[in-house]
């Protein structure tokens, strides 16, 4: 059974709305899902009303920035309860100091010469402020597009010259994620229910989180399991995930983490096209999927 526990809405920062993504993957063939946007769960009845009418069963689900000593990691949480107004206050939290680093941020690249309304473009994002969209909203303005040119020497600017080039970096305004501490979320957990899952875990190269060590310490802390299969991951980080999954008993999911369409010109233009989840290789993925 194809499935697929890792997708992004606009409600975060995905492009499609709930109802597109839920028609999308119907098309896939999908017949579980979990529509995990980051720090909002906004977007969850939708999706699942829609998902409902085509036949495909949902898990509620949310991505989260975490931190435990010192160490950064995403986590999904799927299967709380998602009516829980503490659940809704701390993501709103969190969405607020997001709000405000980014605040920072744009007044940074706006004192470096950026063209930016800075109160416009924040106002059009009502849950989480996506990194990728104020992207977009930046090089629509044409000055800004020639001053990257210019400063980089290119004749076409993507959003990630500019992410890399300015947003992250510290001698312009370095972006900083807003971590919501993991002793908040398990003791929420202990409220609302649901499993931990450790997020993409080897999706940047040497990456910290894919260590025994530290899986035991979180696992020791509350954690379920982790994301094994994902595009972000190559196979040889796969085997070490399943690896590590099964010395520690943990949950293995999948997903795509679709966030949008690529450019039309390209022959592949989303990862699901070529990368299909199957329940049969996830261990213990009924304890999430039922």
């Amino acid at each position: 059974m194809q499935i697929d526990l890792h997708l992004h809405s606009n409600y975060s920062d995905g492009y499609l709305t709930p109802t597109e993504l839920a028609q999308f993957i119907a098309t896939q063939k999908i017949k579980i899902a979990a529509l995990t946007d980051h720090h909002s769960i906004n977007g969850i009845a939708e999706f699942s009303n829609i998902c409902q009418k085509l036949g495909i069963k949902t898990i509620t689900g949310v991505e989260i920035y975490c931190r435990l000593d010192q160490k950064s990691f995403n986590i999904l949480w799927y299967n709380f309860d998602n009516t829980s107004q503490e659940m809704r206050e701390l993501l709103h939290d969190s969405q607020v100091c997001r709000y405000k680093l980014m605040k920072a941020t744009l007044l940074k690249l706006q004192e470096y010469g950026f063209e930016i309304k800075i109160e416009k473009v924040l106002s059009k994002y009502k849950n989480y402020i996506p990194l990728n969209h104020i992207t977009g909203d930046i090089l629509s303005i044409k000055h800004n597009v020639e001053l990257v040119k210019k400063e980089n020497n290119l004749k076409k600017v993507h959003q990630n010259d500019v992410i890399v080039k300015y947003l992250r970096n510290p001698k312009i305004g370095k972006l900083h994620n807003h971590h919501i501490e993991l002793r908040q979320i398990l003791e929420l957990r202990k409220k609302i229910g649901g499993q931990l899952i450790i997020c993409h875990p080897a999706k940047h190269p040497h990456s910290h989180i894919v260590n025994k060590e530290l899986w035991e310490n979180l696992k020791q802390s509350g954690i379920d399991g982790a994301e094994t299969l994902s595009p972000h991951h190559s196979y040889s980080a796969i085997i070490q995930i399943q690896r590590l999954a099964q010395e520690l008993n943990f949950i293995e999911t999948g997903g795509s983490d679709f966030h949008c369409f690529e450019n039309k010109n390209h022959l592949i233009n989303s990862s699901l096209q070529y990368f299909k989840i199957d329940s049969d290789c996830l261990r213990k993925i009924k304890t999430v999927i039922g």
